[in-house]
């Protein structure tokens, strides 16, 4: 068959309203150039499944109880996963393949069964488990963490330089792939500045979380974070006005060519402009983007209680896993949230945006649960201060973002106004002309006509 009349596959769904939904929790493929990839193969996966597992049981050495231990957990989680791909939704994203979504969905339903279940142990429990995982932890200490905020009064270029270490590059690349997600400076600068301001209101209880004020306005603020929000924004706009024609790999010749188009499926299908906040935002609207950088607040917090109560120091594998996979599905949910958020039609919100609220509010209750210590000394007027500036300084800049779009708004009519004006007298001119024109040939047909006559 020729690749000019190759057939291809479209999924459907209803235009109506109440099926919208439907479409930002299990979106489908709209146009599918690759059929293996996306047809159900699941005898096929069964039986591969059962074979790997009847010689992993049958082959391997059981007398080791602890590598039997991890054995079992490992193969409990791939299991999950593989029912995760057949049975749990795509959610708003096809790229790279709806089944990579599909399972990182079932990784935030795992953590936060696990989650749960941790919930409902004391702190020996749960401490003994992160140890008996990793041995080494029983030697560690929260105390034995680096400290910063030590003789701000000594500043110099070297210090300066020793405090841009690999948390300084993490919150870097970090602040670029929050650029990516939430696509809006003004929002962005509030989480930005916020966060700062919530370091100093834990302080009291969190010993990392004192900076010098060289560190926190002039690294973190400044370079770190605005630098990296800057290259996100720009990356944002290069993937805004690029022009996405997607070609079926099918159709492609080259082998050079082929290979491209296989790593762009790793790119986005398309580039979608948000609009968090517009002059006509509703009320509702301001305080759910209001609440979004609350829970922002929060999830972060959630990162630094986590570490210091169960004591994991800071580049341990458990902790640069938990960020991976809540960065995963940070992505789906905010895209999620942001549609329920603008679009009247979506009426709930989707089901991995459920799913990270509920992980952020249980592992919230860990922490108050399992750090009881710490926060007996919370100084409450401090924490009501924070919550008190927290709901204003977003108020004031959610506030701030929409007057600069209403003057951004009220700039363009002005200048559109203009611009028609200026036409409109242009196209006056030209007729004036027309006219003018046309009376001067008549003139001269009659003069040229009575000479002749006179002739």
């Amino acid at each position: 068959m020729m690749a000019g009349s190759r057939r291809r596959t479209y999924s459907t769904v209803s235009q109506d309203g109440t099926d919208h939904f439907y479409v930002i929790n299990e979106r489908p493929v709209d146009d599918i150039s690759m059929d293996l990839f996306y047809k159900p193969h699941t005898l096929t996966l069964l039986t591969i499944l059962t074979s790997g597992l009847l010689l992993l049981a049958f082959t391997r050495d059981d007398d080791d109880f602890r590598a039997n231990i991890w054995t079992g957990i490992r193969c409990a989680i791939f299991i999950f996963l593989v029912v995760s791909v057949l049975a749990f939704p795509n959610g708003p994203f096809t790229r790279p393949h709806p089944a990579i979504w599909r399972i990182v969905f079932g990784l935030s339903v795992f953590y936060l069964v696990m989650l749960q279940f941790c919930l409902f142990q004391n702190y020996e429990t749960v401490r003994g488990i992160l140890v008996w995982i990793d041995p080494s932890l029983a030697n560690f200490h929260i105390d034995m963490d680096k400290e910063y905020g030590v003789n701000c009064s000594d500043v110099n270029l070297q210090r300066i330089w020793a405090h841009i270490d690999v948390f300084a590059a993490s919150h870097f690349f970090g602040w670029i792939m929050k650029a990516l997600l939430v696509r809006h400076y003004g929002i962005l600068w509030t989480i930005s500045v916020m966060w700062e301001i919530t370091e100093i209101a834990f302080a009291h209880l969190l010993p990392n979380f004192v900076e010098c004020w060289w560190d926190a306005i002039i690294l973190d603020i400044v370079l770190c974070n605005g630098l990296g929000i800057w290259v996100g924004m720009k990356l944002c706009q290069y993937l805004e006005m690029r022009e996405y024609k997607w070609e079926s790999i099918k159709d492609i010749q080259s082998a050079s060519g082929k290979l491209k188009r296989a790593v762009l499926q790793f790119t986005p299908e398309s580039w979608t402009h948000v609009r968090w906040l517009d002059p006509h935002s509703s009320y509702m609207r301001f305080l759910a983007v209001a609440q979004l950088i609350l829970f922002w607040q929060i999830t972060e917090l959630n990162t630094f209680f986590l570490k210091h109560i169960f004591e994991l120091p800071p580049s341990h594998m458990l902790n640069l896993w938990r960020l991976l996979v809540i960065g995963l599905i940070v992505a789906p949910s905010l895209r999620q949230y942001y549609t329920y958020v603008t679009d009247a039609r979506c009426t709930r919100v989707g089901t991995q945006c459920w799913v990270f609220g509920a992980i952020m509010i249980t592992e919230l209750i860990i922490c108050i649960k399992f750090g009881r210590e710490i926060f007996e000394r919370t100084q409450i007027l401090t924490i009501a201060a924070w919550l008190v500036i927290q709901f204003v300084m977003s108020m004031l800049c959610l506030y701030g973002c929409v007057i600069y779009q209403r003057c951004g708004l009220e700039k363009t009519k002005i200048h559109q106004t203009r611009r028609s004006r200026a036409t409109t007298k242009i196209v006056n001119r030209k007729e004036k002309k027309v006219v003018t024109s046309n009376g001067l040939s008549k003139r001269r047909i009659r003069s040229n006509g009575s000479l002749l006559q006179s002739s």
